[in-house]
């Protein structure tokens, strides 16, 4: 549905690579036509929030950040723009005073490390239960000019190696430590250059004894 919108487009440019519409569909399908704030990262030519719109339908609160002061004059009904840095903390969190947490963030920004996984520091720690943080354009984590590098310690990619032992910690027989994003994960979808988190309640491990056939 949402690729068939991007393909009947005559809004804004769209920039999407074809290969997200499926993660994309999965990680958001359950969120249309709900009372929703979707925040996306990076406004790009305006196409995607109109789009967003679109999907997520009359009740959601379309919210688009980027460092460029030429995307305000995307804004129309439904959808909100403020003109920032997404590693500055000051600024995200006049975003969320205003609008709120989002129950959705869609990181398509700089796609520089450092950008990256200081927006995730400061969003993702806010998000309530079933709420979705999304990471695009990964790729750039193999990038060194985008601060990256296969064996960066900056790349986010190799930090969502070390967050899967985290989301398995309970069953590490204490090799690996409890900590808030266990407590709160309840899962990680990896697809080609894309991350996506679903926050969740903590999860008690408990022996489970099945019944008898």
């Amino acid at each position: 549905m949402l690729w068939d919108d991007f393909q009947t487009n005559t809004g804004r440019i769209i920039h999407k690579w074809e290969h997200y519409f499926p993660a994309y569909e999965e990680m958001f399908s359950s969120f249309r036509n709900k009372t929703i704030t979707f925040l996306e990262i990076g406004c790009g030519s305006g196409g995607s929030l109109q789009m967003w719109r679109r999907y997520f339908g009359p009740l959601s609160v379309i919210v688009g950040i980027d460092i460029n002061p030429s995307c305000m004059e995307f804004e129309e009904h439904g959808i909100h723009v403020r003109i920032g840095d997404q590693s500055d903390p000051v600024f995200l969190a006049q975003v969320v005073e205003e609008f709120g947490v989002p129950d959705i963030v869609l990181d398509d920004g700089s796609h520089i490390m450092k950008h990256v996984n200081a927006s995730f520091d400061f969003f993702y720690p806010k998000l309530s239960m079933n709420s979705i943080y999304m990471v695009e354009d990964l790729h750039t984590a193999y990038w060194e000019d985008f601060g990256g590098g296969l064996h960066s310690e900056f790349s986010f990619i190799n930090r969502t190696k070390q967050m899967i032992d985290l989301l398995n910690a309970h069953h590490s027989r204490g090799t690996v430590p409890i900590t808030e994003f266990n407590k709160t994960t309840y899962s990680m979808h990896i697809y080609d250059s894309i991350v996506a988190f679903r926050k969740g309640r903590g999860r008690k491990y408990q022996p489970m004894i099945g019944a008898a056939d």
